[in-house]
């Protein structure tokens, strides 16, 4: 196929994730013909079966949790019980809502929305196998793949024979398990194995590692363990799983390796939390020359420009942090660069993240561990959530909040803060951090009390000497 051959067009967005559904709208109101090719859902993972539907998810399996703690504040409530069927009920209605929304506004865009799955067939040509029947060839000078990512196949023994749930199929039941077993002791498995044993399933999370969130401090990792083992879920860690069976009919039997030789555990359900993977192989990129990291992810420049001059890629898809903020700073780059004709990059981007367990984890900048393995001289300050008198008062004192500075400027280089509302207050310190304040600053300002952000006065004020 050659791109005289083909339907021509300015612009091709594979994808329509957090950055896919805004890029394409900006390059046809910017007088662009532009194809927007997608071969599932519109929106993408975070719309459909990751952000909107875990954490609303999530919200329920909060209040079931406060719900029980009544009695803790004075308040009397009767037995509490979780309803899964009405919980996955509001859970797709969330999704639906956002998906519509999306969809209204991309009719008033002015874009060619073809419904299938793309492959690449050269540098700038691609040929689209329609959902409805039947192949369109396209080509454009600038083609952008958001195709993202999906989750990472169980491939240990006996998983092709037994039912694996995954991160979209658990959130489908509709009555819940006895006993969860979850493999994998990442965001995806403990926010599951939090919310699943708050519904009132037994919970137990498999770890390969020697703990848990691998990305973080040791003692960050260690206080999240110590989180969920006080609400009763199993954590087991240096624990390899290595085939699983049937047993008893409908039961679920799970074979791993520990330090103590092997072991067996018996469940109802089995979810695998083990990773994603990204959606390259049907793309045949290397049919567009376009270079992929030894995982499969797209390679790509400060500009976000693959291997293949006018070939971008954003989101999950490209090696870097897969999160939808971070998508949608992609997009950002992209826009300045191709609609207004800038040189926006994503060098040096700090990325903050949270993990929505319950207290969450909010983490930005440098670890502790990632400092000293740089070779930076640092300071290190904590504050355990007991000593904030908000937490004291709402009964939220698990966790901590940790910050790092430079030992010489005093400039901030990182934070942790694992406690109610982590999420929101590590955001105050990454403005702080994108403001040039130091962590003397942070001493001395002035913050409402009584809020949780009150505790960064004495966060910042204790470092260590």
């Amino acid at each position: 196929m050659t791109e005289t051959t083909a339907e021509q067009y300015d612009a091709i967005v594979i994808g329509t994730s957090q950055g896919g559904r805004f890029l394409p709208a900006d390059l046809a109101r910017a007088g662009r013909r532009v194809a927007l090719v997608e071969r599932d859902q519109l929106g993408g993972v975070c719309v459909n079966t990751g952000c909107t539907p875990t954490k609303t998810m999530v919200a329920s399996a909060r209040l079931a949790h406060q719900a029980r703690r009544g009695a803790e504040f004075g308040v009397r409530t009767g037995p509490v019980s979780v309803d899964l069927a009405a919980v996955r009920e509001r859970k797709r209605a969330m999704v639906a809502g956002a998906r519509e929304n999306y969809a209204s506004r991309l009719a008033e865009d002015g874009l060619d929305l073809i419904e299938g799955e793309a492959r690449f067939t050269g540098p700038h040509t691609v040929e689209v196998a329609l959902n409805a029947g039947g192949t369109r060839r396209l080509s454009a000078p600038v083609i952008v793949i958001d195709a993202g990512t999906r989750t990472k196949p169980l491939t240990i023994a006996g998983a092709s024979d037994v039912p694996v749930l995954y991160s979209t199929s658990i959130m489908e039941l509709d009555e819940l398990p006895e006993h969860l077993i979850i493999l994998g002791g990442g965001y995806i498995g403990l926010e599951f194995g939090q919310m699943f044993r708050r519904f009132g399933s037994r919970v137990t999370v498999v770890q390969s590692s020697a703990r848990l969130l691998m990305m973080e401090d040791d003692d960050v990792a260690d206080e999240v363990a110590a989180i969920l083992r006080d609400e009763d879920i199993t954590v087991l860690t240096s624990a390899t799983p290595t085939r699983v069976e049937r047993f008893d009919g409908a039961g679920i039997r799970l074979t791993v390796q520990t330090e103590d030789g092997e072991r067996q555990i018996e469940g109802s359900h089995l979810l695998s939390a083990i990773g994603r993977t990204p959606n390259t192989e049907a793309l045949t990129v290397d049919a567009a020359g376009i270079r992929l990291d030894d995982k499969g992810f797209i390679a790509v420049d400060e500009r976000l420009e693959t291997s293949v001059p006018g070939v971008y890629a954003m989101g999950d898809v490209r090696v870097g942090p897969a999160f939808t903020h971070a998508s949608y700073d992609d997009y950002r780059v992209l826009n300045a660069n191709l609609v207004r004709k800038e040189k926006a990059s994503i060098r040096d981007r700090v990325v903050p993240y949270a993990v929505f367990i319950d207290p969450q984890l909010g983490r930005v900048g440098l670890s502790e561990r990632e400092a000293r393995a740089q070779g930076q001289a640092i300071k290190v300050a904590k504050l355990p959530m007991g000593a904030v008198v908000r937490a004291i008062e709402t009964g939220e004192t698990r966790g901590f909040m940790k910050a790092i500075v430079d030992a010489t400027t005093g400039q901030i280089l990182g934070a942790a803060v694992l406690g109610s509302e982590g999420g929101e207050i590590m955001s105050i310190i990454q403005v702080a951090m994108l403001g040039g304040l130091t962590g003397t600053a942070m001493a001395d300002a002035i913050f409402t009390h009584p809020l949780f952000a009150e505790g960064l006065n004495s966060l910042f004020a204790g470092f260590d000497a």
